[in-house]
């Protein structure tokens, strides 16, 4: 596992994660699965499980995606750290 903080928001990017390139944002109870797009771009992942839990704060997810955007070129390294 690969962390970095961030405003408040924790970013992990796990060894057994997969393809498209994302991380996993903690902040206050939510956490928000971030997928990392080639043209400098984050978005909320698609998938169903992308906020934990599902009835998270919404401004807690804005705020982790702002974060992301924000940092995304750390959050690359991040990925790459982890995954080469």
């Amino acid at each position: 596992m690969a962390s970095v903080r961030f405003s408040g928001v924790l970013f992990v990017a796990y060894p057994q994660d997969h393809e498209p390139r994302h991380v996993h944002g903690f902040y206050e109870e939510a956490e928000v699965i971030v997928d990392l797009l080639p043209d400098r771009m984050v978005s909320l992942a698609d998938r169903p499980d992308a906020i934990r839990p599902s009835n998270a704060k919404r401004s807690s997810v804005r705020y982790v995606l702002n974060s992301a955007a924000e940092n995304y070129d750390e959050l690359i390294r991040l990925w790459v750290q982890m995954h080469g």
